[in-house]
């Protein structure tokens, strides 16, 4: 590319203790890596549990990635988790760009949200279930969806702050766990976007320059 500096591009790697690279460093990427990790959300997260299909899997780091989503956390009890799409060596995947968090167990799992602060909503199907677009999702919030075809276990259920549903008008009661995730992270984003939460990093200094010496190994 026309603006490849070789010089500047050494540099860079010595103040960050990068090693150097044989691959061109532009400033237009290290501005967009910049640019997006400015935009990242470390208090909005996913959990999946046992969701096995790879290509929901991958829709779903697609969707994450679209609306800022730093940390997803994966639940693998009864399947294996599909490692091709949480592979971060994969060109085509959005996982390189994801902090994938895998846990034992969902109280695990929720133990370690707790401790930073999330409240958890589990989405399903119920009498008590809040509908999406009556949450308050500027607050630290962490998202969870479960299995093709079970969807979210009692344990997941009966374990989080809140369960949730997504309203709709058809015959077909809900929607495939990649649609459903992504219908509610672009929910989190508008309100988000309304209150400026993309207006300045949510990220402290030290973690986005860890976080962009990281990308740029990518």
């Amino acid at each position: 590319m026309g603006d490849y500096d070789g010089d500047a591009d050494r540099d860079y790697a010595a103040n960050h203790g990068l090693k150097p690279t044989r691959f061109p460093r532009t400033s237009r990427r290290q501005e967009r890596i910049r640019s997006v990790l400015a935009r990242r959300q470390p208090d909005l997260s996913v959990v999946l549990e046992d969701v096995h299909d790879p290509h929901n899997a991958s829709a779903v780091l697609r969707g994450c990635d679209g609306v800022g989503v730093l940390d997803v956390h994966l639940v693998y009890v009864h399947e294996e988790p599909p490692r091709q799409s949480f592979a971060r060596t994969t060109s085509a995947s959005a996982a390189k760009w994801m902090r994938l968090h895998y846990h034992d167990s969902i109280d695990a799992c929720y133990e370690a949200l707790r401790r930073e602060g999330f409240c958890i909503y589990a989405t399903a199907l119920g009498r008590e279930s809040a509908n999406l677009y009556d949450l308050d999702l500027t607050l630290p919030s962490a998202l969870v969806f479960g299995n093709e075809m079970r969807g979210v276990s009692d344990a997941a259920i009966s374990g989080a702050d809140a369960t949730l549903f997504i309203p709709m008008q058809g015959m077909v009661e809900s929607l495939n766990i990649s649609v459903a995730c992504a219908v509610s992270l672009y929910e989190a984003m508008r309100q988000r976007r309304a209150s400026g939460g993309y207006d300045r990093p949510s990220l402290t200094e030290p973690e986005l320059k860890a976080l962009e010496a990281d990308w740029l190994r990518k």
